[in-house]
Formats: structure tokens, sequence, C-alpha cells
């Protein structure tokens, strides 16, 4: 069953569009018929290459919450990005200290539209396309952005996040 396209975590990704600048009208949000909880579903329900899809993955660095926007194409070097961000581990988050970072579930958390910010990094691969697509904070829901509004949104720092790019 598809949620509807009023759903909290929506509308609460909608007021940060909106809060920040964007035009966050309701017919910006995608509400898909079946959840796209990976890269390459949302890549195939969307009709675009899975490198435009910007995976919102939420890790633990040093104990706080770490946002990685990461290309779809790339998987994150935790290690190389924690020497880049000088914190000692970065390591994949359970999905209990998700939930507490953003209110929303894996394979749902969007760039904004959470209780806090956190600390952002956004995949600098992500400029090499027009337009990308984030998640709306539930794993059915997407909406189209660019890295230059993902950096302006989340307040986050460009950095190469996967090996050979």
């Amino acid at each position: 069953m598809t949620p509807p396209p009023d759903h909290p975590n929506i509308q609460a990704v909608l007021a940060a569009l909106r809060a920040g600048g964007a035009e966050a009208s309701g017919a910006r949000m995608r509400v898909l018929p079946d959840a796209v909880s990976t890269a390459r579903a949302a890549a195939d329900a969307l009709g675009v290459e899975v490198g435009q899809i910007a995976n919102s993955l939420i890790f633990d660095a040093d104990g706080e919450p770490l946002l990685v926007l990461a290309s779809g194409a790339h998987r994150v070097d935790t290690g190389k990005l924690a020497a880049q961000l000088g914190v000692a581990t970065i390591r994949r988050a359970d999905p209990k200290f998700v939930r507490a970072a953003t209110g929303q579930v894996i394979g749902g958390v969007a760039p904004v539209g959470h209780p806090r910010r956190p600390r952002t990094v956004v995949d600098t691969a992500l400029a090499d396309y027009d337009e990308v697509w984030a998640a709306g904070g539930i794993p059915h829901a997407v909406f189209p952005t660019s890295f230059a509004e993902l950096l302006a949104l989340t307040g986050g720092t460009a950095a190469v996040v996967a090996e050979g790019h």
C-alpha cells in the first residue's frame, strides 16, 4: 500500500526544503507505489542512472551522527572519510541510531527534515549530474534536487567519499 503524501516525515522534509529557500510544493515530492530502499531500486523506478541517486547514509562518527549523501554508484570509504574529517572512526549506524538521529527509517532517510541537523558530507560525484534524486523521509518518497542544492540545504561539506573518484 502506498503511503499518503501527507505522511509526517514527508511534511517535515517539505518544511525543511521551504525553510532552506527551496521550492517545496507537494508536487515536488514523488510518492512511489513501491518502497525504493536501495539506490538500484530508486534508479529503476525513476528511469535514471544509479549514480543520480543521493543515498542518505547515517554513520556513527565517534558517537555522533554523520550524514553522508553518497552517489548510488559509490560505496563510502569510511577510513578515507574519517581521515578527511579528523575523526577516529566512522562505522555503519544501526537502525535505532539512525531513527534517533533522523526520525526516519533506513531506506527512507532524507537529506533534511531531521530533529537536529547532523554533520553532513555531500559526495562530489553528485556534481556530475544536473539532477539527482533523494529520499523524501520514507522509503516510498523521493524528490529531485541538485548537488548545489544539497550543499545549501544541509550546510554540508563537499568531499570525495569513495576510492577512485
